[in-house]
């Protein structure tokens, strides 16, 4: 069957399943689905409701909500009728909706709760195009003059009126029409709409095929954690689940992710490298209040796990991996809800030495790669040949080849349309079908791709060597005290760091004792790094970085650009006579 739409697949699947459940919310401490059927008709009733409203095609709506049911629903409802769906982040500020809405032109925009949609609809009063704001939740707030606040509930029972005229458009949608504007984080200033068509997305679902087909495709329980925001979540998270006709499960939050796997078990789940990092620390924790034979026996079934990856075990080392070591790996896979095929990680760089500790207690992470501009997947990790310290070869249908400066470029039907009203930054970008990605890689023999720094991010010392700050900040944080770290030394002869200490384990010491402490974490660190990564001096600051305080993108990227404006002259000062 050849693909036209994603509404389509969409359709042809809940046509399948009819009955099962697919989509899980957690209401009133009871977890509670949506079906197939009830999703569809929801969908259809939906789309009818913006219809009736003034949604047409090419119509940008954005959505600014939590992941959960009506997410999805308002998605596909918007793209059923030709429109536009434009998510965005519920950490954004209002300046960050206002730019938004007004770049995008969107007619309407849907959102959640209350304080959301208070600061939806002050960024509408200064926009000349967004005229609807629907509300998931109960709305009791700021009612600017001109806009008219519906609620979704309003908007669904309409469309039931005229629901047999929901799918008039369906038949019009091409591959190539565009199906989502995805502003990107905007780690180095003011965000671009990246422009997904159907086609896009799909290409991205036949890349992964082969390597769910490995993991296993049939019954598949997905526990959502990433915003459905992000490029990744919305097309592994959302359509891939789709696709393979899973049931959706959304999280509570990172803080409940670790009791959602117990209660739900899924068998596949996505997750940033910070969740990894702390699921990490808790069982390295929990190992500490143990007796020291159980000590014993977890960290020789971490090194034979380790050595199985990295070489081969002898006999007796065989015996122990299968024995005792078969034992602590289910320990551990039952705490991550037991019937988990695969974790993958998406959204940031994984520490391979956080990675290695779970691929050596049995947990398979897969690591991949890709950009919203590439909708997104590039390249992953293999589910039978993992190399963590990579982000694997790339999936099917992607071709990848390195620039002469060593820019990893793209092709393949992933590849973006185009930056939303910006033809110059499009053509800057995409160049004679190859995506500049902006990322320097290798590539070996067989293909596996390594990324090894940002383009506009390497820093350049004074004594001309390149260097990528990822690796040293990585190293920084895999201590037990460093929370945070990001590490600067452009047109210098060394690295300096700003390090946000571990509130939990610092909260007690003075600041001479946090500073030693923090010097002998930046002592391990070093040992794993080159000459020029070694960390020379460092700051300690109290306040992490966040999306609150602006210097965390919504995907928990750092903004170096705007740490370096905070904190550029007590960098400088590590430099000169002032530096401790």
């Amino acid at each position: 069957m050849s693909f036209q739409s994603l509404n389509k697949l969409f359709l042809d699947r809940a046509e399948e399943n009819l009955e099962k459940p697919f989509l899980w919310s957690k209401t009133d401490k009871e977890w509670k689905s949506l079906t197939w059927q009830e999703t569809s008709k929801n969908v259809k009733a939906f789309s009818s409701g913006l219809k009736a409203h003034g949604i047409k095609p090419g119509d940008r709506v954005v959505i600014v909500s939590e992941n959960r049911p009506e997410w999805i629903v308002a998605d596909l409802a918007i793209t059923m009728i030709g429109g536009i769906t434009v998510p965005a982040y519920t950490t954004n500020t209002e300046d960050d909706h206002h730019y938004i809405l007004e770049h995008s032109g969107a007619k309407a925009v849907i959102t959640s709760n209350n304080i959301l949609a208070n600061r939806l609809a002050l960024a509408t009063t200064r926009t000349k195009y967004c005229k609807l704001l629907i509300t998931i939740d109960n709305y009791n707030g700021f009612e600017p003059e001109g806009l008219n606040i519906l609620s979704y509930n309003e908007i669904n029972n309409f469309g039931k009126n005229t629901i047999e005229n929901s799918t008039d458009h369906l038949d019009k949608i091409q591959p190539d029409d565009t199906s989502c504007i995805i502003y990107t984080s905007g780690t180095g200033g003011r965000p671009k709409g990246v422009m997904l068509t159907h086609k896009n997305i799909y290409s991205n679902l036949l890349g992964a095929a082969d390597l769910i087909e490995i993991i296993g495709k049939d019954n598949n329980k997905y526990l959502s954690l990433i915003p459905l925001s992000h490029s990744y979540e919305h097309t592994a998270g959302l359509y891939l689940q789709v696709d393979l006709g899973s049931e959706i499960y959304f999280c509570e939050g990172p803080e409940k992710f670790s009791s959602n796997l117990l209660e739900i078990s899924p068998t596949l789940t996505t997750a940033v490298p910070r969740i990894f990092e702390v699921i990490h620390d808790r069982i390295k924790i929990q190992m500490k209040s143990k007796n020291i034979i159980i000590k014993t026996i977890f960290n020789r079934s971490v090194k034979l796990g380790l050595k199985k990856i990295f070489s081969k075990l002898n006999i007796i080392e065989t015996i122990e991996y299968y024995s005792y070591g078969t034992l602590i790996r289910n320990k551990i896979n039952n705490q991550l809800g037991g019937k988990l095929r695969a974790f993958v990680s998406g959204g940031a760089a994984l520490n391979p030495e956080i990675g290695n500790f779970f691929l050596a207690l049995g947990i398979k992470i897969l690591q991949g790669y890709g950009q919203t501009e590439s909708s997104p997947l590039i390249s992953a990790n293999r589910p039978e040949k993992i190399r963590i310290d990579t982000v694997g070869p790339a999936v099917k249908g992607v071709e990848a080849k390195l620039g002469e400066d060593g820019e990893l470029l793209v092709k393949g039907d992933c590849v973006m349309k185009g930056y939303w009203e910006d033809e110059k930054t499009t053509n800057e970008t995409i160049k004679d079908g190859w995506l500049h990605t902006g990322d320097i890689a290798t590539i070996a023999d067989d293909g596996f791709i390594t990324i090894t720094g940002r383009k506009k991010e390497l820093i350049v010392n004074s004594g001309g060597d390149n260097i990528a700050p990822t690796r040293p900040e990585a190293s920084l944080t895999f201590q037990e005290t460093i929370f945070q770290a990001m590490v600067e030394g452009d047109r210098r002869p060394y690295l300096v760091a700003i390090i946000v200490p571990e509130e939990e384990k610092t909260s007690k010491l003075n600041d001479t004792e946090i500073h030693d402490l923090i010097s002998n974490e930046v002592k391990k660190a070093n040992e794993n790094l080159s000459s020029i990564e070694k960390i020379r001096k460092f700051i300690i600051i109290r306040d992490p970085f966040s999306t609150d305080n602006g210097l965390l993108t919504p995907t928990m990227k750092i903004r170096r650009h705007k740490i370096k404006e905070l904190y550029g002259e007590e960098l400088d000062d590590l430099y000169g006579s002032k530096a401790k």
